[in-house]
């Protein structure tokens, strides 16, 4: 099923989430299989659960449809599940990024370009990897949206002063997406 995504400005999205209890979720894999087809429906790479309305710590990637910035070896689609990035490291990298809950907006963001990340994938199989180049900046990405912060937050000051115009119209409801949105207040 596909489930809107939060709008910027939605209260869920600066929530730190929640870590998940496997008992208290019995449909955990439908909630994946809905996540996944939503991403995929919004042509998106990344997908928190916050941007479905659910402050836990859940988030897929599928690369796939840029498959040629994912390393050989390294599986496209994955799912993190109460994730810790423990270990950040090499180069800061800038590289313009966008996100499903400000859609139309792209900005550079600077990112480390490797990380060592703990979590559960999506059989709750404990799980300590890592992760370089563009998947590391995905994971990045997506997990910053379990922590409550989006990719604007990330952006250089004076980019913010010049953004901040757009930021408030996502709050207004001004914006256009080709996929179903909500915006929480």
């Amino acid at each position: 099923m596909i489930l809107p995504i939060y709008i910027y400005g939605s209260p869920v999205l600066r929530e730190v989430a929640q870590d998940i209890d496997a008992a208290a979720y019995p449909n955990l894999q439908e909630l994946i299989s809905d996540m996944f087809e939503t991403m995929s429906d919004a042509d998106g790479v990344g997908l928190a659960a916050p941007q479905v309305g659910l402050p836990i710590r859940l988030f897929c990637i599928d690369l796939t449809p840029v498959a040629e910035e994912v390393p050989k070896g390294m599986p496209f689609k994955q799912v993190f599940i109460n994730a810790e990035i423990y270990e950040r490291g090499g180069a800061n990298v800038k590289m313009g990024e966008g996100c499903l809950s400000l859609p139309g907006l792209n900005e550079d963001v600077v990112r480390p370009s490797k990380i060592r990340i703990r979590y559960l994938d999506e059989n709750l199989k404990e799980r300590d990897e890592e992760f370089d180049g563009y998947p590391a900046r995905v994971i990045q990405h997506e997990y910053d949206h379990i922590d409550g912060i989006v990719f604007t937050d990330r952006v250089a000051p004076i980019r913010k002063n010049l953004i901040r115009s757009k930021l408030a119209a996502f709050t207004k409801g001004k914006f256009r997406a080709a996929y179903r949105c909500k915006l929480a207040r």
